[in-house]
């Protein structure tokens, strides 16, 4: 019996709501504090009690599973390279999303198996909506009125190609990877979106590229990940080698994060040179 059949991904979504909930106590505070990791990034009192709702939650789901999660610390390599399967969490990806109020930060929960993503959840609790998946059973959107819908990526239409991005990291080898992508597929509309949104842009046929160029960790893509390669899509490196998890450095490498599988994506990224990372 394999871990996916023990697992009814409908707990790991109200789970992820949960944590959503317990967010949004904090985001309506006038005042929520921020603090500040030692890596530069922020923190909040909101990505602690989203942590420690979904490590509880998942304890009880699946006691026999390890958890990663961005708040909980790295496990070393040396202990974490044994694990055949664990969770993948980012309590609340888009903290500066958060910290600005947007509204356009997401729960991240993931399954990975064998440093594949196999289950997804991406939960955004201030827009109301849900984007969940496994790789046997395809990927699935709620709305903020609770429907629940099919997505795949779309086949792109010629006359317009809409690339996502982060709205502070548009420009350097992202805006030479849309200017190579105008001159082999014409007009290019770019769209913004904060957190792991926008690779769930791509899942639901509302873009039809991200090319990442530039720092994410793992627990920012896995879940979005999931809902991508369910939904039809793929998520690469410049190379064209799939996007793996549980690697030595918990940092990914730059990736495109792809739909219409019929288009050559990797094209428009020749010539751009991408920093040395190590090997997985």
């Amino acid at each position: 019996m394999n871990a996916m059949s023990l697992i009814d991904i409908r707990d790991v979504v109200a789970l992820a709501v949960q944590a959503g909930g317990a967010i949004v106590e904090v985001y309506e505070r006038h005042d929520f504090g921020v603090e500040t990791k030692g890596d530069g990034s922020p923190l909040t009192l909101a990505d602690r009690r989203a942590h420690q709702c979904i490590e509880a939650g998942l304890g009880r789901l699946t006691p026999d599973i390890p958890l990663l999660s961005e708040e909980s610390g790295r496990s070393a390599f040396e202990n974490r390279h044994r694990w055949d399967r664990f969770w993948m969490v980012d309590p609340l990806d888009g903290t500066r999303e958060f910290i600005r109020r947007n509204g356009e930060f997401t729960v991240n929960i993931a399954l990975i198996t064998d440093r594949r993503p196999v289950l997804g959840v991406v939960h955004s609790p201030v827009l109301g909506m849900t984007h969940f998946a496994t790789l046997e059973s395809g990927a699935f959107r709620i709305g903020a009125d609770g429907t629940q819908t099919p997505v795949a990526v779309r086949r792109r239409d010629p006359s317009e190609t809409v690339m996502v991005a982060s709205r502070s990291h548009a420009g350097g080898a992202v805006g030479s990877y849309r200017e190579n992508l105008e001159r082999l597929a014409g007009p290019v509309t770019l769209a913004s979106m904060g957190s792991s949104l926008k690779i769930c842009l791509v899942a639901e046929g509302r873009a039809d590229i991200y090319p990442r160029l530039g720092p994410t960790s793992e627990w920012d893509t896995a879940a979005a990940h999931c809902v991508l390669e369910a939904a039809g899509g793929c998520v690469v490196r410049l190379d064209g080698t799939p996007l793996v998890y549980n690697k030595p450095d918990i940092l990914n490498p730059w990736f495109l994060a792809c739909g219409d599988p019929e288009f050559d994506w990797r094209a428009p990224a020749e010539g751009i040179e991408e920093p040395d990372f190590p090997v997985p």
